[in-house]
This record gives structure tokens, C-alpha cells and sequence, in this order.
């Protein structure tokens, strides 16, 4: 679902980067315990290129290790209250990049806290320059 979403949010034609399962712990919930014990946070992202990468060359195109690095330092920070604001915040990471014109994020809580076993909780923010 969310691969056909990205497609969809991202279009065809598209030059993609995309980081699946950036893990960090982070401090973010609306209880107590979260903000101070942490849980692990699993974030999906792909950014769209606003011209196409044909030179062989890292400054034609996101470096994904410095990407990968942004985002574990966004979910060791805040703390949020939401991961909908997690998400947003990434986005707007990806978004500062000048060749990304375009952006989806999932974030991922699979501890979060709720009166029934799931197996993931988790939020997809798209963002367009």
C-alpha cells in the first residue's frame, strides 16, 4: 500500500532515493513513560529528485548515507508528542536538500502503547516543494 502510494504521490517518471528502515531510539508519545524510557522508531523515506541524476557524481543526487544520518538525529530528537510531527519534520529535512522537490515519509512505532496487539503503528506524511 504505501509503495503504491509513493508511486502514486511521486509519479512515474521520477528519480526515487529511498531509505528503508532508518532505526533509532527516540522520545516521542503522549505518555509519560515515552518521553522518558524511548522506544525504537523505524522510518521509511524517499525523496524525489528534482532533475535527474545523469552525471556520475555524488552532488547530482541526495547522498543517502547523510540522509540516513539526518534522520536517525531527528528521532533521537525533539521529543514530539505525535510521529505525524516526527514525519512532518523529516519531510522538511528531505525538502531543505536542493535537488528533492519531493518527499513521503512513514514513520514507524511498532511498541506503541494501545489496548490491543499490532503488529506496527505507523504514519505516512507526502510533501511537495
Amino acid at each position: 500500500m504505501t509503495a503504491d502510494l509513493t508511486g502514486a504521490l511521486l509519479g512515474t517518471n521520477a528519480d526515487l532515493v529511498t531509505l528503508t528502515g532508518v532505526s533509532a531510539v527516540g522520545h516521542h508519545g503522549v505518555f509519560a513513560h515515552e518521553k522518558r524510557d524511548g522506544q525504537t522508531f523505524v522510518v521509511d523515506v524517499t525523496c524525489r529528485l528534482r532533475r535527474p541524476a545523469r552525471e556520475d557524481r555524488l552532488e547530482t543526487t541526495v547522498d543517502y548515507g547523510a540522509l540516513a544520518g539526518q534522520v536517525v538525529a531527528l528521532i533521537e530528537g525533539g521529543p514530539y508528542d505525535l510521529i505525524e510531527t516526527l514525519a512532518d519534520v523529516i519531510a522538511d529535512a528531505c525538502l531543505a536538500q536542493p535537488l528533492v522537490d519531493a518527499a513521503v515519509v512513514t514513520v514507524h512505532k511498532p511498541e506503541a502503547p494501545m489496548p490491543v496487539r499490532v503488529a506496527d503503528a505507523a504514519v505516512t506524511v507526502a510533501r511537495v516543494r
